[in-house]
């Protein structure tokens, strides 16, 4: 059936089988919640359906619901997140494998509808899992992975599944449905590594000593660590279950033979894919390497990807104020993957999509251009670019 991105997510939320859900709206990831709503009240799922006064108290309420045991879920979008950022460190701190789908959308300014990551990124260092949809399929996909990766008792950690507002929230395209058998042999029944139990009681949440401070850090830095050997585990079984086989880490799209790459997340990678094969026609050696997650960063798996190309060029949607080459969080991350490297790509950034803005096939064409241009040169003197904005006039530094 055709789906949009938020109607997914709910079938996937129900197919789950969750006991506690909070809502909040605010767009673009509205629509998740108006369809749970409806499943609760008409007797389709058997869950408490809370609406909090705020995001913040979203937060709040999965967070004990899931220490008492419950499965649960919620969901924000732009300035909602930043509302809920005081308690995203708790829930990560104390391994409640609380799920928060992100429908993404600018933050203030501009504040309109449109989408980019920077909301969620400004989390990205919180201790929850996270990566990108790049369609409604994936977004029913990634929900029942993510359970299931963070409630694995070798990592406990909550998690952050993205969609990209209008882009893959609003747009409607092909979704299957799998059958409730399938998804409870792929996704058992909650059983938490730590629960609120009146028989056996448990300290949660205790304001701590200096001295405990850096065992728990290293107790999330070990978990987020396990989670790179978990996440392609359940990939591969997910695929076995479902028949939809997806890279753990990174989809390479045509990145063997490919002398320039782009690298990206989200429906703006998609989009990239039919640039590449635009340019393939051409007689152009293009690919895509699209990362699925964020947190764990991929940082093996890319540098395998991409590391043999003349030049990569990362889609960044994004921004990192004052960050190193004024970019963003991909750039920093891309570049650290690939230092190791004897031999490295240049590495271009495009600022692309902010605001919202549609990223055109003409786009990539002006932006592959400016990464042909690159390649004959020792060292390029500009390496961020504005779409749109920057006319692309590269120099020998």
């Amino acid at each position: 059936m055709k789906l949009s991105g938020t109607a997914a997510v709910a079938q996937a939320v129900k197919a789950a089988d969750v006991d506690v859900i909070c809502s909040f709206p605010i767009r673009p990831y509205t629509a998740t919640m108006i369809e749970l709503a409806r499943m609760v009240a008409e007797g389709e799922l058997d869950a408490e359906f809370v609406h909090g006064e705020g995001e913040h108290a979203q937060l709040s309420v999965v967070l004990g619901a899931s220490a008492a045991g419950a499965r649960v879920f919620t969901g924000t979008s732009g300035v909602g997140f930043t509302y809920a950022m005081e308690v995203y460190s708790p829930i990560s701190g104390e391994f409640h494998p609380v799920q928060c789908m992100v429908g993404n959308r600018t933050l203030d300014p501009p504040g309109d509808f449109g989408s980019e990551h920077t909301e969620v990124m400004t989390a990205r260092d919180q201790g929850w899992i996270m990566g990108w949809a790049q369609s409604p399929q994936e977004a029913f996909d990634n929900t029942l992975m993510y359970y299931r990766i963070g409630e694995d008792p070798r990592v406990s950690l909550p998690q952050f599944p993205c969609q990209d507002g209008y882009f893959i929230t609003h747009i409607p395209d092909m979704v299957e449905l799998p059958e409730p058998g399938q998804v409870e042999s792929f996704l058992p029944p909650f059983n938490p590594k730590f629960l609120l139990d009146v028989n056996n009681p448990v300290i949660m949440g205790p304001q701590c000593r200096a001295d405990q401070g850096a065992a728990i850090e290293l107790g999330r830095t070990n978990a987020m660590k396990r989670a790179r050997a978990v996440i392609p585990e359940i990939v591969k079984e997910f695929g076995e279950k479902f028949g939809r086989y997806y890279d753990p880490f990174v989809e390479k799209y045509k990145t063997e033979d490919a002398d320039f790459i782009f690298v990206g997340q989200g429906a703006h990678a998609r989009t990239a894919k039919t640039a590449a094969d635009a340019l393939r026609a051409e007689g152009q050696k293009v690919g895509v390497a699209r990362l699925r997650f964020m947190r764990p960063f991929p940082y093996e798996h890319l540098a395998q990807a991409v590391g043999h190309a003349k030049v990569v060029g990362i889609l960044e949607n994004s921004n990192s104020f004052g960050s190193a080459l004024e970019s963003g969080p991909v750039t920093i991350e891309t570049r650290a993957s690939l230092y190791d490297l004897e031999k490295r790509p240049k590495v271009l950034t495009f600022m692309e999509g902010l605001g919202g803005e549609v990223v055109r096939l003409n786009d990539f064409a002006w932006m592959y251009k400016v990464m042909k241009e690159a390649a004959g040169l020792r060292n390029p003197n500009q390496k961020v670019f504005w779409v749109g904005f920057d006319t692309g006039a590269i120099q020998e530094a």
